[in-house]
């Protein structure tokens, strides 16, 4: 019997998240084990009146790939995808594997050069996405492999995943239209605004520019769930220290302890307790892995447990993350790269934020109770 909160799950996608219309050429993307979600979903596009184009990947290609692959083959750049990427007018991924840890032994510079393959094909993506031409969303299935890696019951992980997107209430969209409206009032607030600062008792002190880039809200329409607000910082202006607090997860590697530190915009020294040679290595794939793509604030308190997958860490209401690469075009920001690498840093235990030397948040909690707060 299919699971009644995977067809509400793919109804949201289908209607709010990215608005489907009839005619809608949709590509559907996901692995195996998220197989009654991509039937969900397929539906859902079907009955929107969508034309649905299913691509199912299982794990083992990954990994076929940077094992056996040449280094031809690892850059060679796929005219199909690029292909898709330009017709496509709704792209809409699952998350989830069977073995999250599958790609650890590989060598990194092999996967900075499949990175690297992408580069032209997700800058695409995203220029697409910006000029509203192209409507994505990813999301998570709630599988095993990421039950085990947040230390939950698939059960719990289940709750988790589906109370994290307010799946749990009875209009969904309803209340993610209520996130919207909280969001926008630290966006309005955010526009228009110098710089900002990240201050905690763990080491961190980050001073991003921000100067004419746009604040975007983000309310289920391209992550689901979703809860950030983000830009895309100016390239020479952010300074200073940042420590984060959670091991960070990129292509099936698991980096702890970062400390990176940045000049003119730049990320000058680099440090780990594990995963450091990594953690470089990502860092050296082009001129742009070592500047700041992103930074964004964390206001889903749905979201309070740090789970090892990007999607559901970086959402953590009172937390703020910093990503090293691409920037979103619709920010404004200009930073291109073949990496796009989340990383988060918490604020709930003693940190800060400085908006043009004004604090705005302490402990994780914004000072205005109009803006999104703790249920």
């Amino acid at each position: 019997m299919q699971d009644p909160r995977l067809e509400k799950l793919a109804d949201v996608l289908v209607r709010y998240s990215t608005a489907v219309k009839p005619g809608d050429l949709v590509r559907l993307v996901g692995p195996p084990v998220g197989r009654p979600l991509l039937v969900a979903i397929y539906r859902a596009v079907v009955e929107a009146g969508g034309h649905p184009h299913l691509r199912i990947v299982p794990d083992e290609c990954a990994e076929l790939k940077l094992d056996l692959g040449s280094e031809d083959q690892l850059r060679y750049e796929d005219p199909i995808d690029l292909f898709e990427v330009e017709r496509i007018d709704v792209s809409i991924g699952l998350w989830g594997q069977d073995n999250t840890k599958s790609l650890s032994g590989t060598d990194p510079r092999r996967q900075a050069l499949v990175s690297q393959a992408r580069k032209r094909m997700m800058a695409r993506f995203l220029e697409r996405g910006s000029k509203g031409e192209l409507r994505w969303v990813g999301t998570q299935f709630p599988c095993n492999s990421s039950a085990q890696d947040a230390h939950m019951s698939l059960a719990a992980y289940e709750r988790f995943v589906f109370e994290a997107g307010l799946l749990h209430l009875a209009d969904p969209a309803a209340a993610w239209q209520e996130v919207s409206r909280r969001q926008q009032r630290v966006v309005d607030y955010l526009s228009g605004k110098r710089e900002v600062r990240f201050v905690t008792p763990q080491g961190t002190d980050l001073t991003i520019g921000s100067e004419g880039r746009k604040w975007i809200n983000c309310d289920g329409h391209e992550n689901f769930p979703d809860g950030e607000v983000f830009t895309g910082p100016v390239e020479n202006r952010t300074e200073g220290v940042v420590v984060y607090s959670f091991p960070a997860v990129y292509g099936g590697r698991e980096v702890d302890g970062i400390r990176l530190r940045f000049s003119a915009g730049r990320v000058v020294d680099a440090h780990a307790t594990k995963g450091e040679e990594f953690l470089i290595t990502m860092l050296d794939q082009d001129p742009g892995a070592r500047i700041l793509g992103e930074i964004a604030l964390g206001t889903n308190y749905s979201v309070r447990q740090y789970t090892r997958n990007t999607l559901f860490d970086e959402k953590i209401g009172g937390t703020f993350h910093a990503a090293v690469g691409s920037a979103y075009p619709e920010t404004g920001g200009k930073n291109e790269s073949g990496l796009h690498w989340d990383m988060v840093c918490d604020l709930r235990q003693g940190g800060q934020i400085f908006v043009d030397g004004q604090l705005i948040s302490e402990n994780g909690r914004f000072l205005d109770p109009e803006w999104p707060q703790p249920a």
